[in-house]
């Protein structure tokens, strides 16, 4: 038996880096970016990543590449769009299989490209193998980023009295917009990215968490320590900026009686007396909301800042019958409304007050104005699509969606095209049935005519009578998901509501296919059975959240008799009358039939 050889002493040989670092680092940006918005494309993108870590051998372009796992035409076509836009920007002789100087090394996670240098991100080893610890370096985002801006924006909304802690990607970006010099919404010509993509590098440095789904951003500890120092930061320089147009407009004055421009404000100012005005009408919580100099928050919107929209979803503009939906708006067009097109999530009609902004010099992008919904939304249905809603089911699920998107005052828009009920599937009697349960058991408001140029006609009354209530209101935004969401309700005078949610959180929260709770799975559950409806629903919700919460209340009742009348007394909607037994026996069948039902 040979003896083993001697082991051999020295130092062990530094593996080569990436020679192909330029498409390592594209894949990295395409695989965060893909994670930041929750695609599966991330895990391919991973994975050409570990196959091109392990191919020793430089590529000249992105096809020779198809010879390695995980590498297929989509990637490759991706590659090579980004190689020519390399070489366009860089001359054709630009070199591929180094990074430009000053270029930060691809991050790949998993897999560094350098043993030595992870041994130096840990601490362990520096470049010249020397013991000891290396403080690591604190990531702090360049000024007027996009990471930048996310912070400040973040910080600023923690600090308001009555924040809710987190923020929308809709709103989010709206308020960043104003401290990032790139556009959160629109690329960069020749790029595929905004200023929304260093969200993804904030929460791998952990200073920005993202949770539940519609997506929530929030700072950590960490991250509420970089942001408050770069608020103080960028208020300290802005004062300083203050001091220096005073200073020089002190230093140019002749002597003259020209008037000096205090850029600081005056407590005496018009401006001043008209806000401290309209803190005085406002409730508690838009008081405290208000900081001390008088002016609002990012929260609230003075009179004569925002002007009343029409909000028309996109599905009533396009689709279907072309000529009937671009009638109304040619009708909305002619009458004189302002109305914009977009996707609604809930309803088919919305009013926002979307707040007056005025180009920035020096930005290319005219910065977004906030919008808080009115408390008015409205479902519109011609008799045939009525008649179709309530044979699929679409009718109760929609006007249950309507009564929890927030919104106080739903409103049905019928449009009955003078005997067409008579033509329909459906008995006359029965539409006539559904639209007065909807008005009376549901509590909707129903406004019954004849076509859509009636329907353009009330829209346009409807914007114009919104328009006077709203007009010399403080307008304050508030969470959906807050306590107190009734302060500021209308009240018997007819005063709206100053209380509104903003667009962004309204539309995300009204999203129809979101990652759904058990219990909401459960009460969309118990509305597919015949005679269920919401408010049966809802009433059923508070007394077993889950269907097991339900079964194992039948499983501690002694007798199918008790079992069978379990829910028979839970009362519902405003009358506060019973289930009955006929619905709580069919409940009872169907949660604790063995097998299928017959």
């Amino acid at each position: 038996m040979q003896a083993s050889e001697p082991a051999r002493l020295g130092r062990k040989r530094t593996l080569p880096s990436c020679p192909n670092p330029l498409f390592l680092k594209w894949l990295t940006e395409l695989r965060d970016q893909a994670k930041e918005k929750g695609q599966k494309t991330q895990y391919t993108y991973q994975k050409a990543i570990q196959s091109l870590n392990k191919y020793p051998l430089p590529l000249r372009s992105a096809k020779e590449a198809k010879i390695l796992q995980n590498f297929g035409d989509g990637i490759c076509k991706i590659l090579d769009e980004k190689l020519q836009c390399y070489y366009r920007d860089n001359g054709p002789d630009a070199p591929i299989h180094n990074l430009p100087k000053g270029a930060p090394p691809p991050n790949s996670q998993d897999n560094n490209l350098d043993p030595s240098a992870k041994k130096n991100v840990n601490g362990d080893q520096d470049k010249n193998g020397r013991g000891g610890r290396k403080k690591k370096r604190e990531y702090v985002p360049q000024k007027r980023s996009g990471g930048y801006a996310v912070l400040l924006a973040l910080f600023r909304e923690s600090q308001n009295p009555g924040s809710k802690g987190f923020m929308f990607k809709m709103e989010l970006q709206a308020e960043a917009q104003q401290f990032c010099d790139k556009s959160f919404t629109v690329p960069d010509l020749g790029s595929k990215y905004t200023a929304w993509s260093s969200v993804s590098t904030l929460i791998q440095k952990n200073l920005v968490i993202k949770t539940h789904n519609p997506a929530r951003y929030s700072l950590t500890e960490d991250g509420l320590a970089v942001a408050e120092r770069l608020d103080s930061e960028h208020v300290k320089k802005s004062s300083t900026e203050v001091d220096r147009a005073r200073n020089k407009g002190e230093n140019e004055d002749d002597g003259a009686s020209a008037e000096v421009i205090d850029l600081t404000g005056s407590e005496d100012g018009p401006d001043e007396a008209h806000a401290s005005s309209e803190a005085d009408n406002l409730p508690d919580h838009g008081k405290n909301s208000q900081g001390t100099s008088g002016k609002p928050s990012a929260g609230c919107l003075l009179p004569g800042t925002y002007e009343i929209i029409l909000c028309v979803d996109v599905i009533e503009t396009t689709g279907g019958s072309h000529h009937r939906k671009q009638e109304l708006v040619k009708e909305l067009q002619g009458n004189g409304v302002l109305f914009d097109v977009r996707k609604l999530n809930v309803g088919d009609f919305l009013w926002v007050a979307r707040e007056k902004v005025s180009p920035v010099p020096g930005q290319l992008q005219v910065p977004v104005g906030r919008e808080l919904v009115l408390d008015y939304i409205i479902e519109r249905k011609r008799i045939d699509d009525l008649c179709s809603s309530i044979i699929d089911g679409r009718f109760r699920e929609q006007k249950f969606r309507l009564k929890r998107c927030g919104l106080r005052k739903p409103i049905y828009l019928v449009e009955l095209h003078g005997n067409a009920a008579s033509h329909q599937s459906l008995p006359e009697k029965t539409l006539q049935q559904a639209i007065v349960s909807t008005q009376v058991v549901d509590g909707f408001f129903v406004k019954r005519v004849q076509d859509v140029r009636e329907s353009a006609a009330y829209l346009t009354i409807m914007t114009r009578q919104l328009t006077k209530l709203y007009q010399n209101r403080t307008l304050v935004c508030r969470s959906r998901e807050l306590e107190g969401d009734q302060v500021g309700q209308e009240d018997r005078a007819g005063i709206p509501s100053c209380s509104l949610i903003s667009f962004a959180e309204f539309n995300h929260g009204a999203v129809k296919n979101k990652c759904q709770t058990v219990k909401e799975v459960f009460a969309r559950q118990l509305m597919q059975i015949s005679g269920l409806s919401g408010d049966k629903a809802a009433a059923i919700l508070e007394h077993y959240n889950t269907p097991q919460s339900l079964v194992t209340a039948y499983d501690h009742c002694a007798t199918d008799a008790e079992k069978e009348k379990l829910l028979s007394c839970i009362r519902y909607g405003r009358l506060k009358r019973n289930l009955g037994p006929a619905l709580s026996r069919t409940l009872y069948q169907l949660y604790c039939t063995p097998g299928a039902l017959s």
